[in-house]
């Protein structure tokens, strides 16, 4: 094996395809990554680890087709401190010589014949913008389990019925859901996957910028069990989580008896200022009256702080406490000027969503439900 190309290309399409490689390989192979060059003036790289697979293809000079796998984290090191100059890749012998201008680097070759199969995805279920699907996402991964005590919990569902995407994320404290509109290849789409959130989190981040992102679901040969997303010439797996996900929509309140609306920048920061006195895992206190939400935090013989922030509110006035660190997350999340806050009881979860502008109606796409804490005696 020998090509040519240049050293950004190679740099940045390594530095993709390593993100796929564990952090502690069950078994040395897995710490590799597969280069393959072809006759056509291409190049393959490809990691897998049996959770997730990546594979990006690049245009190179090939002078001599060939297979080979070395250390994914080395070489992607390597890459990116190399001038920028063309990089000339060769097998020679048990090593792969790396040269750049005058950097020269001879990396041990692992056994490729012991490397495993890539797993073959899904045929293709639709399309959908990178940037929205990027952005949905992140809106509703922030709600997921950060733990391994309910695995099931750190995933995102995904559910699919036509043209409607939904995406649900709880972590038993909070819930966040968003829907959006995506272009199925079949009008009648019915889909319901569970989707690891960390996986889908850095694949949204690292395709989404491409402008279209293909997502791969059901039934394939070899394809059970798994999600693919493709954009441009990168592809990438992730198995599905398995069990049944939670009923949790269940939480999202069927009447409302106060609203407030909030410039959601302005909250942020009084949140922000109040909570650095709030002890570990004691809440922020919220009074929303006429005109104005107080925010507190502290007590007794403790630090205090305390700032208020104008709104408008509809409704009865009422006194609720919240983890600050999840209500920064939801406001975080909203993306638009205003957030709406609403409320049924002092004791029940409240709910956050958008608003474009005053007067205008809420942006009930995205909604991020939030179990009030109870203030210490």
């Amino acid at each position: 094996m020998k090509f040519r190309v240049e050293r950004e290309v190679l740099a940045e399409a390594v530095t993709w395809v390593a993100r796929a490689l564990p952090n502690r390989a069950p078994v040395p192979v897995l710490a590799g990554l597969l280069i393959e060059a072809g006759d056509d003036d291409t190049v393959t790289l490809s990691a897998y680890d049996y959770e997730i697979s990546a594979r990006l293809t690049i245009a190179a000079e090939v002078s001599e087709a060939g297979t080979v796998l070395v250390l994914g984290r080395l070489l992607a090191d390597i890459c990116r401190n190399l001038p920028n100059r063309p990089i000339e890749l060769a097998a020679d012998g048990h090593k792969v010589q790396v040269t750049c201008g005058s950097s020269r680097f001879a990396l041990l070759q692992m056994p490729a014949d012991d490397y495993p199969t890539l797993p073959i995805s899904p045929e293709g279920s639709g399309t959908i913008d990178g940037t929205t699907f990027t952005q949905a996402v992140a809106q509703v991964a922030v709600a997921a389990d950060r733990g391994d005590t309910l695995p099931i919990l750190t995933g995102v569902r995904v559910e699919i019925e036509g043209d409607t995407m939904t995406l649900l994320a709880t972590d038993r404290y909070r819930l966040a859901m968003r829907e959006l509109t995506w272009s199925p290849q079949a009008t009648d789409a019915n889909h319901v996957a569970l989707v690891p959130a960390r996986l889908l989190s850095d694949t949204a981040k690292s395709l989404g910028a491409s402008g279209s992102v293909e997502i791969a679901l059901g039934s394939a040969a070899g394809g059970d069990g798994l999600v693919g997303f493709e954009a441009g010439s990168r592809r990438t797996t992730t198995r599905l989580l398995d069990g049944e996900y939670p009923k949790v929509t269940s939480i999202f309140p069927t009447s409302v008896e106060t609203e407030a609306v909030v410039d959601t920048a302005a909250l942020v920061e009084a949140v922000k200022r109040v909570s650095l006195v709030a002890e570990r895992n004691t809440p922020v206190r919220l009074r929303f009256t006429d005109g104005q939400v107080s925010i507190e935090a502290g007590a007794g013989d403790d630090a205090q702080a305390s700032e208020a922030v104008e709104c408008t509110l509809t409704g009865p006035e009422i006194e609720i406490g919240f983890n600050p660190h999840f209500l920064l997350d939801g406001l975080g999340a909203v993306g638009t000027p205003l957030t709406r806050l609403q409320f049924t009881q002092p004791s029940r979860p409240a709910v956050l969503c958008g608003q474009s502008e005053p007067g205008a109606a809420p942006d009930l796409r995205y909604r991020y439900v939030l179990m009030p804490v109870r203030f210490p005696a």
